[in-house]
């Protein structure tokens, strides 16, 4: 499992740091134009009253396990967030079969749930998610939409990160990395004709961002947890070796002595 985790980590990395200064310049990108532009000017911009409508929880996990506390510690701030939700609450979206198992025997009743999605990972499984979201979302169903996923730090680091994705947050709110504001822009044609493809492509493109943060994390944890199980089961029979040659010797000893004393009292 550690050799297998360690082939395939190297291009989940390769495939996650492709996609991640994507993502990332749209989401700033984003930001600025909706920070621009009247709120109204599309119905992924409006900001729902606080406690109005319940909260979209996409909570991203693993299809297995073994991976250390990759699945636990997403799942503790995914309960995190829910007790902390207020009285709207929060609707699930699951994707991965272990969260799905976990808030199952919970009770608790998924929106929608997606498995077997990181055998084969492919945009088509972000846009799913993304136009569950965004139905929700246009039908007043949610308020807003948010994912907990693992973040691909190293192969050592993995961080849980709880990100909005609806409604897009304008710059004011969401400052750039360098703490400065994003340039203005000419819309052409115009700004909601531009918006109208423009953010349901961000939305699947942060979907599946997270989707290919989540793998590269789970492979790496799954790396260093069997990396981890190995060295201690060569500790383990390292101890049981020499636990064993004590017990031997201290047995051939034993009928040494016996046979010595034997023949001496004969």
């Amino acid at each position: 499992m550690k050799a297998i985790a360690a082939s395939r980590l190297s291009k989940a990395q390769e495939r996650i740091l492709g996609a991640r200064p994507f993502a990332q310049q749209m989401q700033r990108v984003l930001g600025g134009l909706a920070g621009q532009v009247n709120t109204l000017a599309h119905p992924l911009l409006v900001k729902q009253p606080s406690g109005s409508q319940p909260t979209l929880l996409v909570v991203v996990t693993a299809d297995k396990g073994l991976c250390g506390g990759f699945n636990t510690n997403i799942i503790k701030e995914a309960n995190r967030v829910i007790a902390t939700s207020g009285p709207a609450g929060v609707s699930l979206g699951l994707v991965g079969r272990k969260g799905g198992e976990f808030f199952r025997k919970r009770g608790f009743n998924a929106r929608f749930e997606q498995v077997d999605v990181f055998s084969q990972l492919n945009y088509q499984h972000a846009q799913a998610i993304g136009r569950n979201a965004i139905e929700a979302f246009v039908s007043n169903e949610v308020g807003s939409v948010h994912l907990v996923y693992n973040e691909f730090k190293s192969v050592l680091q993995q961080r849980v990160v709880v990100d909005q994705v609806l409604p897009i947050r304008p710059v004011a709110e969401s400052v750039t990395d360098n703490n400065e504001r994003l340039a203005e822009y000419l819309y052409e044609p115009d700004p909601a004709a531009i918006l109208n493809n423009l953010i349901p492509r961000y939305v699947d493109t942060q979907f599946y961002r997270a989707l290919l943060e989540s793998a590269a994390a789970e492979h790496a944890a799954r790396l260093t947890a069997m990396e981890a199980a190995s060295n201690n089961a060569t500790e383990m029979i390292e101890d049981l070796t020499l636990y064993m040659n004590k017990v031997r010797q201290a047995t051939i000893t034993g009928e040494i002595i016996e046979i010595v004393s034997g023949a001496e009292a004969l």
